[in-house]
């Protein structure tokens, strides 16, 4: 019975319209900023988060889980290799490639490039890259066509269009009697892919294996095979499986080498963002501090009063504990609920504003992603609002206890 008391009279205090409309104006930036921080701090993690889910999925997609290539740049015996590799359970898919550099020219524009030599059919079993298509098929790679495929960003570089023909020049020349000229080759572009990352979208092109074999000269032989395994954070393990059961002196990498300072820095990141943001949430919810000293001020007859008809310390404790608690809880349920649709919607809404005001929030020739992702995880939501609450339970301890000591002659001696 006592309890509900407290509770009644601390709701009261809430719901009320003080006489003191400073006091009410204080309660209310209170809740507001806590409101605002746990906002912010929500659709940041959600923002982290999505940049480590396709900075994941973008970099895994392109480069495979796990590559084996030759000690000197060329694989020989690669058949027995992709042998080797279907063999083990844990390899779900193998393709073999050539890589080499090459300078693309249409017109007037110019641009380097790394030319990837792929079978088409095992390449999207690796890599999936057929389902990031934009234009023409993966498929039309044929050996003999000499057709290639660009990332968008090459292709406006280069101002071209599907039907157009490039032409791929080579730094290996081949000797003339006028000198040493470089090797050249037309290709048509064939199709156009988008990943979404700079880095691939600007800087890879693809052509049929058979076509890059003849272009680079490697008689037969790859530069390396490409794996995709059933567990990525296994890689390393089974490519090194795969190469001792081959056991021909190999390279051997996987993403863990080539892109784990990536993830890392995501997690650092991710981890100095909580900790400031939750400083702002510290900040908002110490505001309760000074609302609840100003109330206790302002209530200090009431408390006499209370004290007097013999409520006890520890019940006009509960009473502004209470108090400061519903803003808080206020605060943070309002937090949650709009940071929670903000990170839902915030592609949908990022996309509306930059058409709508004609800027890009992540050009694409700075940061490594291009868009803006977020992926709201509801562990993080709940991680936060447990923080958000806790705090403002805090802060609600010494006006609390401050409130409890007033003793009741000197609260009346003036009324």
């Amino acid at each position: 019975m006592g309890r509900r008391f407290e509770t009644w009279i601390g709701g009261r205090y809430v719901r009320s319209r003080s006489s003191n409309k400073f006091v009410s104006i204080i309660s209310a930036i209170s809740m507001l900023g806590i409101a605002i921080a746990v906002t912010v701090l929500i659709v940041v993690m959600s923002v982290v988060n999505g940049f480590e889910r396709e900075l994941k999925d973008r970099l895994l997609a392109m480069t495979a889980h796990a590559s084996i290539e030759g000690v000197d740049g060329e694989l020989a015996g690669s058949t027995a290799l992709i042998e080797t590799a279907r063999k083990n359970p844990r390899v779900r898919a193998v393709a073999p490639y050539v890589n080499g550099q090459a300078l693309l020219v249409f017109e007037n524009e110019l641009s380097g490039a790394e030319l990837r030599g792929i079978e088409p059919r095992l390449e999207d079993a690796v890599s999936g890259v057929g389902g990031v298509m934009r234009a023409g098929h993966l498929d039309d790679l044929r050996p003999g066509t000499f057709n290639i495929v660009l990332g968008v960003e090459l292709a406006n570089s280069l101002r071209v269009n599907l039907g157009d023909k490039v032409t791929v020049t080579l730094a290996q020349g081949r000797v003339t009697p006028a000198g040493v000229i470089p090797r050249t080759k037309r290709f048509t572009v064939s199709g156009l892919y988008r990943v979404g990352m700079y880095e691939f979208d600007r800087r890879l092109a693809f052509i049929n294996i058979s076509d890059a074999q003849k272009l680079y000269r490697k008689r037969g032989t790859v530069t390396g095979v490409r794996l995709a395994v059933t567990e990525i954070y296994e890689a390393p393990a089974i490519v090194r499986e795969v190469a001792l059961a081959h056991g021909a002196l190999v390279l051997v990498s996987d993403w863990t080498r080539r892109h784990v300072n990536f993830f890392r820095s995501i997690q650092i990141t991710k981890s100095i963002l909580f900790v400031i943001l939750l400083m702002v949430i510290a900040v908002a919810a110490f505001n309760i501090v000074s609302t609840l000293v100003m109330v206790v001020k302002d209530k200090q007859s009431d408390i006499a009063i209370l004290r007097t008809i013999g409520a006890r310390p520890s019940s006009i404790l509960r009473i502004f504990v209470t108090q400061g608690s519903i803003v808080g809880v206020l605060g943070t349920a309002a937090g949650v609920l709009l940071g929670v649709l903000l990170a839902l919607n915030l592609e949908t809404i990022v996309g509306f504003l930059e058409s709508a005001f004609g800027i890009k929030f992540l050009a694409a020739d700075v940061y490594f992603i291009s868009d803006l992702p977020s992926e709201l995880r509801y562990g993080d939501v709940s991680r936060i609002a447990a923080m958000a609450l806790v705090l403002a339970l805090i802060s609600t301890l010494y006006p609390a206890w401050v409130a409890a000591r007033t003793a009741p002659a000197e609260a009346l001696r003036y009324d």
